[in-house]
């Protein structure tokens, strides 16, 4: 029976990879941020009704609840960066 050839490479193997050391940990400002827009855009919306429109801002009429919750949607926006 013929004899088989030998391999004269060696066999592949990949470049170790490099481990690092990564925290996943969010910035300290995300939580805070988120917080206060949406207490803020909260704020905004209540003291609207409240004050039947005339606060906080008497020009935009009923915008000031899109603008409440553009802030609430900037907190929701600044979330996605929390760890």
């Amino acid at each position: 029976m013929p004899k088989s050839r030998i391999r004269k490479k060696a066999d592949y193997t990949p470049p170790p990879t490099k481990q690092t050391n990564v925290k996943l940990q969010s910035s300290s400002w995300v939580a805070p941020v988120m917080l206060a827009l949406f207490l803020l855009g909260l704020v905004w919306i209540v003291v609207f009704y409240v004050t039947g429109g005339s606060l906080p801002v008497e020009s935009l009429g009923n915008w000031n609840i899109v603008v409440g919750f553009g802030f609430i949607a900037a907190g929701f926006a600044v979330s996605t960066q929390w760890k």
